[in-house]
């Protein structure tokens, strides 16, 4: 998926993680009228389970196959887990397509259950923007104050600028905004980066994920993205690649489960004593 040039092992981890098979998922269901308006679904018996919505990577253009694996793996781990697709650039997505559907998932699916909301690279990023939708412009489509109570971003990429100025994944940030002539126009509305300069938080609970030895995603986005949200945690996970966070039964796709599983604790308590007598909603997740 990279436009840039990696080390050997790097290559290998790509060729690895990228090859395992797709796992079909036990339930599918439909949130829109366009093919891509899908999910797939791994639902715990257990109705207290850790919940997690995951946002696949592929730099807004491939489909979500490649995380099934890694889904898979998180609902053996205990987890009920929700992979949405979504239109992509290159295709039926792109702006506003794209930023459409990412909306409609997180303010429609969860169903007013506690969840934490994730992605891997470029879904990293459609979470980050979740978390700044408060952000946005009153008259923004987009616009909303209902947020996600919790977002883990593995390995995202943070910053539009530099996405598109180091020309990854062949120039994916241009394809993904309608090219040279609208991007410095819709990049405020979209980047992570931008929307938080002036608040410097986005008041959800966030933490970003990333391998020491990510060749694929310049560590100098996260760096940047640190420096400007105030409440950020950030996970460095040493000798660790780009896509072994991902990987089913790799060590880092390990922490990754256990992150999640705290920051779903985390979200569950704060709901817990922010509804009355401690109650929660008892909607059923997507089926």
């Amino acid at each position: 998926m990279t436009s840039r040039a990696i080390s050997a092992h790097a290559a290998e981890e790509e060729r690895r993680v990228l090859g395992l098979r797709p796992v079909l998922a036990p339930v599918h269901g439909r949130y829109g009228d366009h093919p891509h308006q899908v999910y797939d679904a791994w639902p715990s018996e257990d109705p207290v389970a850790p919940s997690v919505i995951l946002l696949h990577g592929g730099y807004w253009r491939y489909d979500r196959m490649h995380l099934t694996p890694f889904a898979a793996y998180l609902a053996r781990q205990g987890f009920s887990v929700l992979l949405p697709g979504f239109r992509r650039s290159g295709g039926a997505g792109g702006f506003p397509e794209t930023f459409d559907d990412i909306a409609l998932i997180v303010d429609t699916l969860p169903r007013g259950r506690p969840y934490v909301l994730a992605g891997h690279c470029s879904g990293g990023h459609l979470a980050l923007w979740c978390a700044a939708r408060a952000l946005l412009p009153e008259d923004s489509p987009w616009h909303t104050p209902d947020l996600p109570p919790a977002v883990l971003a593995l390995a995202p990429l943070t910053d539009l600028e530099a996405t598109r100025r180091d020309r990854l994944s062949d120039d994916a940030a241009l394809q993904l905004l309608g090219g040279p002539s609208l991007f410095e126009e819709r990049v405020p509305l979209v980047d992570p980066l931008t929307l938080l300069a002036a608040a410097r938080t986005t008041g959800v609970r966030t933490v970003l994920l990333h391998g020491e030895a990510d060749e694929e995603v310049p560590l100098a986005q996260f760096t940047r993205y640190a420096a400007v949200h105030d409440d950020l945690e950030t996970v460095v996970l040493p000798y660790t690649g780009h896509y072994t966070l991902i990987e089913p039964g790799a060590p880092a796709a390990a922490a990754v489960a256990g992150t999640l599983r705290r920051l779903f604790a985390e979200a569950a308590a704060s709901r817990n004593s922010a509804a009355p007598h401690g109650r929660t909603s008892d909607a059923p997740p997507p089926p």
